[in-house]
Formats: C-alpha cells, sequence, structure tokens
C-alpha cells in the first residue's frame, strides 16, 4: 500500500486554501487542482510499503510538540504549485526525529529535502501571469496522521489509517 505521514488541515485552513485556487482559476490558471478533502502537508513519503502497524508505533514514539502553522508563502518545484508556511523550528525538528526513528527502524522514505508545503495544483500552466493571494490562515497542528493513498474510480483518495 502507498502510505506517507502528514499534518491533516484544519476545516478553517482547506476553505483559506479553496479560496485561493478559485482564485487562481479565475484568472486562467490550469492543471490538476488538488481536492479540498486532498490537502495536506506530507512530513514523509513511506510510498509501497505493507506494514503500516510498524509506521504508526514509530509515529506513537516520537513526540510532536503542538505548533502554530501558519500560511506565507508560495512557491513551486518544477510544474507544481504549492502553499508554504511560516518558519517553524518545531515543526524542521519533529520532521528531523521522525525521519530518523523511520530510518532506525529500517522503514523506507523518500530522503529528499523537507520543504514544508501543501500542494496546490500539479501540472499547471497559464498563458499569462498570475498572482497568488494567500489568505491568512493559520492552525494548531497536535498529531501527525498515517496516511494511505489509492486510485478509485480514477481519482486519488487519501484514508487516515
Amino acid at each position: 500500500m502507498r502510505l506517507f505521514i502528514a499534518i491533516r488541515l484544519s476545516d478553517e485552513m482547506k476553505k483559506a486554501l479553496v479560496t485561493c485556487m478559485h482564485d487562481l482559476k479565475k484568472q486562467g490558471v490550469e492543471g490538476n487542482y488538488v481536492p479540498a478533502q486532498n490537502l495536506h502537508m506530507t512530513l514523509a513519503f513511506l510510498g509501497e510499503y505493507d506494514d503500516p502497524a510498524k509506521v504508526k508505533e514509530v509515529i506513537r514514539k516520537v513526540p510532536l510538540p503542538e505548533f502554530r502553522l501558519a500560511l506565507s508563502e508560495k512557491g513551486n518545484f518544477g510544474n507544481i504549485l504549492w502553499a508554504g508556511v511560516k518558519g517553524n523550528q518545531k515543526l524542521k525538528t519533529y520532521v528531523k526525529d521522525l525521519r530518523a526513528a523511520l530510518a532506525a527502524e529500517g522503514i523506507p522514505f523518500d530522503k529528499e529535502k523537507f520543504v514544508p508545503h501543501i500542494t496546490l495544483i500539479r501540472k499547471v500552466s497559464a498563458k499569462k501571469p498570475y498572482q497568488v493571494h494567500l489568505p491568512k490562515a493559520d492552525m494548531t497542528v497536535k498529531k501527525a496522521s498515517l496516511m494511505r493513498s489509492e486510485q478509485k474510480n480514477g481519482k486519488m483518495v487519501y484514508k487516515e489509517l
């Protein structure tokens, strides 16, 4: 099964991001927009891994300090447009500890440098320049979730395990 560890976003945060995406659509920005229910922040992407219980044990062992997550900037990785969050030392330290614990247990994960972001649009394209207007939004993070992604009726569905 295809797994990743993520922060699930509050409804308020999702609403702010959906407002931003609607604005981009009005500006003629095209691409694969992430459905509201799939908006999240990935902390570690595991890919195909068949022992979710082992991963959940690692998540339990690494304490997540409660912290505020606030939208701040925007950016892109190639043709992926994302919303960023304010520099957050607790988040960065947690991800470092979480990934170290995964490695110690021999659980494979994508070793890319952690850039805190929430993917908004994949394969983004626009015929003219556009502005990304991120509304002010923040939330309190209290836990990390083990998520499974799977294709259902041609759509990606994320489910917390």
